[in-house]
């Protein structure tokens, strides 16, 4: 419970003013952005690192590059929490590697700041390589010895509508038995700052997901008809090999103690078209 002796965060009319800032790795992406922006709009002090001093963010910029552990000292400086959002598909270089220096650096330069580390549900149920990074990824927090919060995310409805809406002319590609429960990043990122903020790390993990599960040919059926694109005929390959058989039997599925909320897919798709 915070002490109500203590100073207020937050100086009234002075936004900004005895906050601490947060650092956002990956804030130029997808998500990142999300949380900068939501981060701004509580009056929290937002840095980025990102490797471009020219990187088109309303927050401060730290250039700084995770995989080579540049400027990350710097960073971590004088923050109250990191959320970590730097991801790359393509190895381990940043998700593994990159974590351990940026680990490091807080352990040298600021012990106390909370890590917020952004993972994937199911990461240590499928064997997807980029999965089985994440899951590694995770260790590396745990053994870290530090304050830190594993914040598992199922995946985004930007990558659901891209999977999904995968066609050639009428006829759409599908995996049967696929399902999702896609998330709003909006509201993810409100999570994530909420988090950042906790007084008390957890230590634990949080599983965040959307409010519905839709199968894979219900998010293509329900993308064309909100594009006004005739419903493809839909082609389901068979659950073939490790990988196609997690997902086809759910492992990307949020479990029972998950937080479920944000937009609906369609709710989320509707939005964006108005905008």
């Amino acid at each position: 419970m915070t002490d109500p002796t203590a100073a207020p965060n937050l100086l009234s009319g002075l936004p900004h003013v005895g906050r601490a800032p947060v650092l956002v790795t990956g804030g130029t992406g997808t998500l990142g952005r999300a949380v900068v922006r939501e981060l701004l709009d509580s009056d929290v002090p937002a840095k980025v690192l990102t490797r471009r001093a020219d990187a088109g963010t309303d927050a401060q910029v730290c250039v700084g590059d995770l995989r080579t552990g540049a400027g990350l000292s710097d960073a971590v400086q004088n923050v109250q929490a990191v959320i970590h959002c730097a991801t790359d598909p393509h190895g381990h270089e940043v998700d593994v590697d990159g974590l351990e220096r940026l680990c490091n650096a807080l352990a040298e330069n600021n012990p106390d700041a909370h890590l917020v580390h952004v993972s994937i549900v199911g990461c240590w149920d499928s064997p997807l390589p980029y999965y089985r990074v994440k899951a590694e990824a995770e260790r590396v927090v745990g053994e870290s010895k530090r304050p830190y919060t594993i914040v598992r995310a199922t995946q985004f409805h930007e990558f659901v509508e891209r999977i999904c809406g995968v066609h050639v002319g009428p006829i759409g590609v599908g995996l049967r038995g696929l399902r999702f429960a896609p998330c709003d990043t909006a509201w993810v990122a409100r999570r994530l700052v909420d988090v950042a903020l906790e007084t008390t790390p957890t230590g634990g993990t949080v599983e965040l997901a959307g409010p519905e599960v839709l199968s894979a040919r219900d998010i293509a059926v329900l993308t064309a008809h909100l594009s006004g694109r005739p419903t493809p005929h839909r082609v389901q390959l068979p659950r073939v090999g490790r990988v196609l058989t997690a997902l086809g039997n759910g492992s990307n599925l949020p479990g029972d103690q998950a937080v479920r909320g944000g937009r609906s897919y369609a709710q989320w798709w509707a939005d964006r078209a108005s905008e």
